[in-house]
């Protein structure tokens, strides 16, 4: 086997020792033989394009093109040209099955059902890292590089699925990476020829230890390397806490006391909360106040919106001060009451933020927590969670009056310009809805407030949390168009439109009041998780509102009559609604009772924040417009990409033997001959080789070296052509390279970038068509008057 193609074969191995890290995400695994199938025909394509030989990056493009191919014969055949060659329907089933998979990653946990979307992309993903690992370690020859697509297939594989095997999937990743940079320095080694170990070989059955030394030693060295990468972890400090330490982790149920629910990510957590079968405890309190339905327990805010999520900013922290400082804004005519609040968490649920009433003043807990000022919650450290946490919290009950919020200044700049930030990608018709409904408002407020009736009551909008409305930065757009979420999706779409009216907002993620118990305490259970926008008004704070229907409670000062506005009061619900998504009439009609009886309906652990993806433009239109960019592109590279591939025949590694020796040399020199013609130099054919060798030294300009290297190269051709017995001679591949850059030196940059990209000798390419196409027709005339004549003979 050559080298190249052990190359090859370990570079397919690494790619598909990378993807077991997919393993855990799927259920069942044999995605994984079909992967492995076309991963070893794309590399089998990529080998035998190399050994016609074609240029690197017409290569690269028949594999991509077998690649696509084959997903077309795996995914989208019924659509295709014969079954395997893509058109504009193969394109639209392609991207059917992606926005599928898409919405089947955001519909179930881990590990999820093997949809023909989610294999689509699994299988697409292993083939497209393969290509270009392939491409790096074995087309372009260097392998370290290759590291970084295999690198990216593991990162993403390990941060999904996490797991105690964790350590086994970067073993294998780690391992095949190894692999192939081994491979790749046996194969320079032997490019060098004999490879020794530096210690005398003496004949005999182990005169080949001191070959493989370098290789060996390679082996160690890596094994050492994984060693390491494996147990000093172990010994390392924690790194896990902090205010965003796990952000990637998502819900998962456990079993008695052991089992957790890690709300890490609150946005993650909400939705499987609020669609639990059964809604277990999350926290229990005590609190000496009699008005509880404002008592909304809030764990984080999300005040950093970039079109396509909301997230926490990232901010400093510090140590947890005896007493909170004022809420920012909140001023001493508002008038207030302080609390306190005795909370007790359940065994089983471990969260890294604290819940607390808003605006706490006072905490005190034990373990090891951080406080952020900003926004005024407190944040587990060095692993610290609120698993079987007892803590009491000092809290302020806020109430302005609408009087004092319409007639709230202007907020500083600053905290203005930080919290009212729309990006562009933002669709249009957000903004034009916010002032369509704010239509007639002379201050924030009437804004606000009409923005809250508008979700809330006059819009007409549903709640329901087993609705997909997609994702990306369109999905406000698509709520606003369908009019039907749950308290994500209305808090993310009130905090952004009131953002283009200049309010500043952010959204709380949390807990609602919760149900009174008959001892006298609260309880909090999982569908009471909720989210809320937060709209700040100078002179009273952050300010709570509540756009969701049929959830919490709407704010005293929210109710009163809007001025210039005839939208009814909204109707104030029931204490809690943690049964809600069961019991109210606004239920998801999309899984019938019998569904649900049998199991039948699909799993609802799906992300609730605002994803990444904007499907707003088709992927059979991007792939589409992908290809025809490349076509266009590709006819005018034409010519450079066949300079390059006669390049690379003519100086490839033949020519070593007495029998292809002619050959050889004559391709060096005409290789030289047509690289002058790029540069200006048109050739002479009538010229003998020595003659032509010195024009092409007077007119290129050229350097004493190249000059010496043309007129080597034209002796060897006059061997060629006139010894008995034609020798190879050594170096001429090198000193056709050494005249071609001397020949790019001397020239301008014009001159340099008209030889690259439209070289003259291009112009033999349609001779060679030409001369193909007059040859072509002269065997069909012959094989005519041939089939012609026969009848005669025949009859005579």
């Amino acid at each position: 086997m050559s080298g190249r193609a052990r190359l090859a074969l370990c570079a397919a191995a690494a790619t598909m020792m990378a993807a077991c890290a997919l393993l855990p995400l799927v259920d069942p695994a044999t995605w994984i033989f079909q992967a492995a199938f076309l991963l070893a025909v794309q590399t089998t394509a990529g080998a035998l394009t190399r050994r016609v030989p074609l240029a690197r990056p017409l290569t690269v493009a028949v594999q991509a093109l077998v690649t696509l191919m084959l997903l077309t014969l795996a995914f989208a055949r019924q659509q295709a040209v014969v079954g395997i060659v893509p058109g504009p329907d193969a394109f639209h089933q392609f991207g059917v099955l992606l926005q599928a998979g898409t919405d089947d990653v955001g519909r179930y946990s881990i590990p999820a059902p093997l949809s023909d979307g989610i294999r689509l992309m699994l299988i697409g993903g292993v083939l497209v890292i393969g290509l270009a690992v392939d491409a790096l370690a074995v087309t372009y020859r260097s392998a370290a590089p290759a590291g970084l697509p295999l690198l990216a297939l593991y990162s993403v594989a390990a941060g999904l699925s996490g797991g105690g095997a964790a350590w086994l999937w970067f073993l294998l990743a780690a391992a095949g990476y190894l692999m192939l940079l081994l491979a790749e320095g046996r194969d320079r080694l032997s490019q060098w020829g004999r490879v020794f170990g530096g210690a005398p070989r003496t004949p005999g059955p182990d005169s080949a230890v001191g070959a493989v030394a370098p290789v060996r030693t390679g082996r160690r060295i890596g094994a050492v390397a994984l060693g390491i990468a494996l147990v000093v972890p172990l010994g390392l400090p924690s790194l896990d806490g902090g205010l965003l330490g796990r952000a990637g982790t998502g819900v998962g149920t456990g079993s008695g006391g052991g089992g957790t629910i890690s709300a890490v990510n609150p946005l993650v957590s909400l939705r499987d909360s609020l669609n639990v079968d059964e809604d277990r405890q999350v926290m229990s309190y005590r609190t000496d106040t009699d008005d509880t339905q404002d008592l909304y327990l809030r764990i984080v805010s999300l005040d950093d919106f970039d079109g396509t999520a909301w997230k926490p900013a990232q901010r400093h922290i510090q140590a947890v001060p005896d007493t909170f400082p004022t809420p920012i804004g909140l001023g001493s005519d508002v008038q207030r009451a302080s609390i306190q609040t005795r909370i007790s968490a359940a065994d089983w649920y471990a969260q890294d933020w604290l819940p607390m009433p808003y605006p706490a003043s006072k905490v005190q807990i034990k373990g090891s927590w951080r406080y952020e000022p900003v926004g005024r919650t407190l944040v587990g450290d060095h692993g610290q969670n609120t698993r079987g946490a007892q803590y009491e919290v000092t809290s302020l009950i806020v109430q302005p009056t609408a009087a004092q919020l319409a007639s709230a200044p202007e907020p500083s700049t600053a905290l203005k310009r930080e919290f009212t930030k729309v990006p562009g990608s933002l669709p249009p018709v957000v903004a034009a809805t916010a002032r369509k409904v704010t239509e007639g408002s002379t201050n924030h407020y009437e804004q606000a407030v009409k923005l809250q009736d508008y979700f809330a009551v006059s819009g007409n909008f549903r709640y329901d949390t087993q609705v997909q409305v997609g994702s990306g930065s369109a999905a406000i757009a698509r709520f606003l168009k369908e009019k039907e979420g749950f308290c994500v999706h209305f808090s993310f779409a009130m905090a952004a439109m009131a953002r283009t009216l200049g309010i500043p907002a952010r959204v709380a993620v949390g807990f609602t009041p919760g149900t009174p118990q008959a001892d006298g305490s609260m309880s909090v259970g999982l569908r009471d998780a909720h989210a809320w926008p937060e709209l700040y008004f100078e002179g009273v704070g952050w300010t709570r509102f509540e756009p969701t229907p049929n959830r919490g409670t709407v704010p005293q000062y929210t109710q009163t009559d809007t001025p210039g506005t005839d939208v009814p009061n909204a109707p104030k619900p029931t204490l809690s609604t943690s049964t809600a998504p069961s019991a109210a009439p606004s239920a998801s009609e999309s899984c019938t009772a019998q569904q649900r009886k049998l199991e039948a309906c699909p799993s609802e652990s799906s992300p609730a924040a605002v994803g990444s993806h904007d499907d707003s433009w088709p992927w059979f239109k991007i792939l589409g417009l992908t290809l025809a960019g490349l076509l266009i592109l590709g006819v005018p590279l034409l010519p450079m990409l066949w300079r390059m591939r006669l390049r690379a025949v003519r100086l490839g590694g033949h020519g070593r033997t007495d029998a292809d020796a002619a050959a050889y040399t004559l391709g060096a020199w005409h290789e030289v001959t047509d690289t002058a013609w790029d540069h200006g130099i048109t050739p002479d054919e009538s010229q003998t080789p020595r003659k032509a060798a010195a024009r092409i030294v007077r007119l290129g300009d050229l350097d004493p070296t190249a000059s010496d290297a043309v007129h080597r190269l034209a002796a060897a051709v006059e061997q060629v052509l006139y010894a008995p017995h034609p020798r190879p001679v050594a170096g001429l591949a090198d000193d056709a390279r050494r005249i071609a850059d001397a020949l790019r030196t001397s020239a301008s940059r014009a001159g340099r970038l008209r030889a690259l990209l439209a070289p003259r000798s291009a112009i033999r390419m349609a001779w060679a068509a030409s001369a193909r196409w007059t040859a072509l027709r002269a065997r069909m005339a012959a094989r005519r008057e041939t089939l012609l004549r026969r009848p005669s003979s025949q009859n005579g």
